[in-house]
């Protein structure tokens, strides 16, 4: 069968394909649900040691403590992960009178020499405010516990700033192709139901089919 014979059939029942492209479409822009908002907040804290004084006359203490710096800086990276952290800050929510629980793991760290940089996210920006002032806390006073030389080396933990809440954009690939994936599916479904109905119709649509059967044509009817 020619193209055109395939374009004739589908063209003879668009409505069927274009229809059911609309209902699909209208149907899904009705029933999807709208993605809960998720709420982003991002707080920077510069790790600093002290340098000892030192009256040797090699004194390398001033680099000692930039490189110590940096260190924990990258230890403390991983250590907000953990529940000991996360437990810390549910002990200031509590002491701040707030409902809310984090579970270990919400904060993400990203370290860049001796600045670390805490992300947290939360479906809420209200409560996000109460976890980011709670973190802020746990890292500036309960962290140097996590360290036990802490003490000696006269580590001092600053917040730089914070930036937040910022409403982000979780959606998700498959989230994003749904409705174009159904309407494609709605115009495929829609074209095999023409080509089925053609096949059904058992009615004599042209000169070519009735040759085809071995009846010959004496003549033909124009349309116009």
């Amino acid at each position: 069968m020619e193209l055109k014979q395939y374009a004739g059939i589908i063209w003879k029942r668009i409505w069927i394909p274009v229809l059911l492209v609309i209902v699909v479409g209208v149907v899904s822009l009705l029933t999807r649900t709208k993605p809960t908002p998720v709420y982003s907040m991002t707080l920077r804290f510069n790790v600093a040691v002290a340098p000892e004084v030192t009256t040797t006359e090699y004194g390398y203490n001033g680099l000692h403590a930039w490189v110590t710096s940096e260190y924990m800086a990258d230890t403390l990276s991983v250590l907000v992960n953990g529940q000991e952290f996360a437990s810390d800050i549910n002990q200031h929510l509590t002491d701040m009178d707030s409902p809310v629980r984090v579970p270990a793991g919400i904060i993400s760290a990203d370290t860049r020499h001796r600045v670390v940089s805490l992300t947290a996210t939360w479906g809420n920006a209200d409560e996000l405010g109460q976890i980011a002032q709670a973190v802020a806390q746990t890292m500036q006073e309960n962290t140097l516990e996590y360290f036990p030389q802490a003490a000696q080396t006269g580590v001092v933990i600053t917040q730089v700033d914070v930036s937040g809440p910022t409403e982000v954009n979780l959606t998700s690939l498959t989230q994003r192709l749904d409705l174009p994936v159904r309407l494609l599916l709605a115009l495929a479904a829609g074209i095999g139901l023409t080509f089925l109905l053609d096949y059904l119709d058992d009615s004599v649509r042209g000169k070519a089919e009735l040759e085809a059967m071995g009846i010959p044509v004496l003549a033909e009817v124009p349309r116009k």
